[in-house]
């Protein structure tokens, strides 16, 4: 039955076009972000954990690039212990050389005098944007490594290490004096020996420090790189997928456009009957 009042095709022609034209309406927008999931009402379980992924992802990144300084400072440190522990082994080679009574006493303490002040240069030097871990005395230094979501409760996670005190072994190892008479030339040589190993005790330390710095930094680069990756696989559209459905859509739109126009002819088809 036709109807002057009601034209049910066209309605059912407009309905068809009208969700044609939303879905190409979110196909293209899909298309130009590059997102499936932009806010909570695409599907909120997963923007509420990419969302939070974004954050650790983003913490973990600056955390990253605050250990990067530590670990700067560490390495220059450990370059600065390693040089005392190369000057030390020198001062005590000297001083081991001095035991026999043919060596000229003065000549070695010329020597040691230099390699003295050498060690004291290094030992200045051995700063990164003056952050000092070698020329005081030993405190403990705290870094922030990572955080955790453990058993669903928020913490950061730390490495700590402590700092070695190099001005101890320079100022020991400056005082050996192979011209004074009142110590004995083999205690002058346990002394410094002494100074040695602590001067070797200390290039391990900030060795291994700036080994497990360097090992978490790593960690960490690989880490958001994970997250990222497991972000996307939630959050982005399929570029393939939605570029076949974004050309289905103007097809659909088209033919939904001819069937609209066609349905809203057939009032005007009435006509022709009362002629």
């Amino acid at each position: 039955m036709s109807s002057i009042l009601n034209n049910n095709s066209a309605t059912v022609a407009l309905a068809t076009l009208k969700n044609v034209n939303r879905g190409l309406n979110e196909t293209q927008s899909r298309v130009s972000t590059g997102l499936q999931i932009r806010s909570g009402k695409e599907n909120a379980a997963y923007f509420a954990i990419s969302e939070t992924m974004k954050g650790d992802s983003g913490m973990f990144k600056a955390i990253n690039e605050g250990m990067t300084a530590t670990k700067n400072s560490v390495a220059t440190a450990r370059l600065g212990a390693e040089t005392v522990k190369d000057l030390a082994n020198q001062m005590v080679e000297r001083i081991a050389f001095a035991q026999s009574d043919g060596v000229d006493k003065a000549d070695v303490q010329s020597e040691l005098d230099a390699l003295a002040e050498n060690m004291q240069s290094a030992i200045d030097q051995a700063t990164f944007n003056g952050d000092d871990l070698v020329g005081a005395a030993s405190s403990t230094v705290t870094v922030v490594s990572g955080i955790s979501r453990a058993s669903g409760s928020f913490a950061t996670t730390t490495i700590s290490f402590d700092t070695v005190d190099l001005q101890a072994i320079q100022t020991a190892m400056a005082a050996v004096d192979v011209t004074d008479t009142s110590t004995t030339m083999a205690a002058k040589l346990v002394v410094a020996e002494g100074q040695l190993s602590n001067a070797i005790d200390a290039a391990t330390s900030m060795g291994v420090t700036e080994k497990t710095l360097e090992d978490q930094s790593n960690f960490l680069e690989s880490l958001t790189d994970t997250l990222d990756s497991g972000i996307s696989s939630m959050v982005d559209a399929d570029m393939e997928e939605e570029a076949a459905r974004l050309q289905a859509y103007q097809v659909q739109q088209q033919l939904a456009t001819q069937s609209l126009s066609i349905a809203n002819q057939a009032p005007g088809n009435i006509l022709s009957l009362f002629r």
